[in-house]
């Protein structure tokens, strides 16, 4: 019978975009210890700016560290920093007492000024990748992005293939299922092997506010890589994990399942089937037209035809550089 986990502590906000969060789960994030620690190394050279945005308040770095030891050139990390979100409630006691500030602008009832918030206001959520190789490299670059259209065929004849050589691990997604990582961190769980699944915060949600709710399911069930995989067999699952995990979220965070954005990517970060919980209001990584699946839409879909995501085409977006997408378009053009 699937039951409520007991509620974890709030933590410190985790990392960003979709792609931290996966490389931070990959690392066996989800301790949640408030004691100091220290960086995975020493050192940081900065080598590169990977990417930054003003809008998101977010910078990733490529470093050279440990160079000092004697090792060589160094070694490669990606340090990716992000400014937290305000909490309403500290933000109103800070503007209740006397913050430090530097006036620089005024004009009738207008006033712009720089306020230097306390340590506990001021915090930057730092995801580290150590060591970075050059795919993580270029996974952070940023990159054009290309519309391409995969058939049933492409994906079996094409993407499936170049998927299988990538031999890309999801070992974390087990440590998750088999309980030996980030069990503080489960909100709930239906245990059933073929049927079940597991409920976690996703790393961008820090839990300390609902307007970016955002959790994950990942189903217990191995061998479902992707959307392409879905078969009628699999309606169980994916009726448990939408009704199970909206009941779940209304019992825990009191947001009802009118509010919530259920659905898959296509491509997704990784291939074990999992399905993404995301407050509607919130503009999320990945929930645009170009790659999020709405599960009831996937559900109906199937129970419409059996073999609808074997036949179909799917539209989605694929970086420039991509291999995957010079493969795809050759073959269109073929």
């Amino acid at each position: 019978m699937a039951d409520l986990a007991p509620q974890p502590g709030k933590r410190k906000r985790e990392p960003d975009a979709e792609e931290a969060a996966t490389d931070q789960e990959q690392a066996g994030v989800g301790n949640g210890t408030s004691a100091p620690v220290q960086l995975p190394f020493s050192g940081f050279r900065v080598e590169k700016v990977l990417r930054e945005s003003a809008r998101d308040k977010i910078l990733f770095l490529h470093g050279k560290v440990n160079e000092a030891s004697g090792d060589g050139g160094g070694e490669d990390a990606i340090v990716i920093l992000e400014k937290t979100p305000f909490q309403v409630e500290q933000v109103a006691q800070l503007l209740m007492g006397r913050p430090e500030l530097q006036l620089q602008f005024s004009n009738d009832i207008y006033s712009t000024y720089h306020l230097f918030p306390p340590r506990q206001l001021s915090d930057v959520k730092a995801t580290v990748v150590y060591p970075a190789t050059e795919k993580h490299l270029q996974k952070y670059l940023r990159q054009d992005l290309r519309l391409v259209q995969e058939t049933g065929s492409d994906y079996m004849n094409i993407t499936l293939p170049y998927l299988e050589s990538q031999s890309l691990s999801i070992q974390w997604v087990y440590n998750i299922l088999d309980k030996k990582a980030e069990t503080d961190r489960i909100v709930f769980e239906n245990p059933d092997p073929s049927d079940g699944f597991v409920l976690i915060p996703d790393l961008k949600w820090n839990q300390q506010q609902l307007d970016d709710l955002y959790l994950i399911a990942i189903c217990h069930r191995r061998g479902i890589r992707s959307l392409r995989d879905l078969t009628p067999e699999h309606l169980p699952l994916l009726r448990n994990i939408l009704r199970e995990g909206q009941e779940a979220i209304l019992q825990r965070y009191q947001v009802r399942g009118d509010r919530l954005r259920v659905y898959l990517h296509y491509l997704p970060s990784y291939y074990h089937l999992h399905v993404h919980f995301t407050a509607l209001g919130f503009d999320a990584p990945g929930s645009g037209v170009e790659r999020a699946h709405l599960l009831a839409d996937v559900i109906e879909n199937l129970e419409c035809d059996p073999e609808h995501y074997q036949r179909r085409t799917l539209t989605f977006a694929l970086r420039a550089d991509d291999p995957l997408l010079r493969l795809l378009q050759e073959a269109q053009k073929s």
